[in-house]
């Protein structure tokens, strides 16, 4: 990997598991445990914010470079390949000490603090597109040996990988515009058919329906592809996930060499927006979480949607 590449992570607290891996303790991690909220994954899917590992098994390669993405892509090969057991390992102990120093703070709740030491859930979200990982399904399948939830995130751009993997508890694939044209103007996508490549990834979503949970996730960009709601619901309804998330680009990172805070929606823009998506498509709105601007949609109001960590059912 580049070096002063790794460097920068590692100044931004990236702590390094692998060669092309990595964990970085999520805000919301730290809040959970002082009592000062939880994520909206906790308030949607009962998963427990202090006891979540956010990671990524390939820092250095994806092939999209998204306008609003916080990230910098510095895409170099692969020289070596982590081995899934050992990165697993490597993220529970990198986990541990990255908390470490929630010891010394009053505010930190003590039975959360020692509940934190044994994680029940990875997102492979951090940086990077994991389905470029080779051993990305002997990982998960680590994951599930050991009896944590995995939430996994993919752009959709590898529809080849996604049709074979092992199936995390649940999987997402990002949804950022609803034309060819307009996908290929903020997504900056490696590969000529970005589109095509999307929409194969969206058939095996809908493929996957009962097999694990799916989702789409939609980060709105005011003023760029907050529009045509009604070609977005054509892509709910091809893709048909269990659920929809809508969530605000947020102005911070490499985004801001990029895009404008004015491009940030606030959450009122964003539920404003979803209920224009309610009335071209079944999915309506079932949950929100107004300081992290995002919404939830289902085309299943009784749907069951928290986690059961024994069977990684819906429950």
């Amino acid at each position: 990997m580049d070096k002063a590449y790794r460097q920068k992570l590692e100044k931004q607290h990236y702590r390094f598991i692998g060669q092309h891996s990595a964990v970085k303790t999520c805000t919301w991690t730290k809040k959970a445990l002082r009592n000062e909220g939880v994520c909206y994954k906790s308030k949607f899917y009962g998963i427990q914010s202090h006891r979540c590992i956010q990671m990524t098994p390939s820092i250095n390669f994806c092939d999209m470079d998204c306008v609003y993405c916080w990230r910098e892509r510095n895409n170099t090969p692969f020289d070596s390949i982590d081995d899934p057991k050992e990165l697993l390992d490597n993220a529970i102990k990198a986990q541990r000490k990255l908390l470490n120093g929630n010891h010394g703070d009053k505010r930190t709740d003590k039975k959360k603090m020692e509940e934190s030491k044994k994680p029940m859930h990875v997102a492979i979200s951090l940086n990077g597109e994991p389905l470029y990982y080779p051993k990305l399904s002997a990982f998960i399948a680590e994951i599930r040996k050991k009896g944590m939830s995995s939430f996994l995130v993919t752009n959709g751009q590898a529809p080849e990988i996604l049709s074979r993997i092992e199936l995390p508890t649940q999987l997402y694939i990002s949804l950022d515009a609803p034309n060819p044209e307009l996908q290929k103007k903020i997504t900056r996508s490696l590969h000529a058919d970005s589109w095509e490549r999307l929409m194969k990834s969206l058939d095996i979503l809908a493929s996957l329906k009962g097999k694990t949970r799916t989702a789409l996730r939609l980060t709105l960009v005011k003023g760029l592809n907050d529009i045509e709601p009604e070609k977005y619901a054509e892509l709910f309804t091809r893709a048909n996930p269990d659920f929809i998330e809508v969530k605000s680009y947020m102005y911070v990172g490499a985004s801001r060499q990029r895009l404008q805070i004015e491009n940030m929606p606030f959450h009122e823009d964003v539920k404003a927006f979803a209920q224009q998506l309610e009335k071209h498509c079944d999915y309506k709105i079932v949950d929100e979480q107004k300081i992290s601007r995002v919404v939830l949609m289902t085309n299943n109001s009784s749907a069951k949607r928290c986690i059961d960590l024994a069977l990684f059912q819906i429950v």
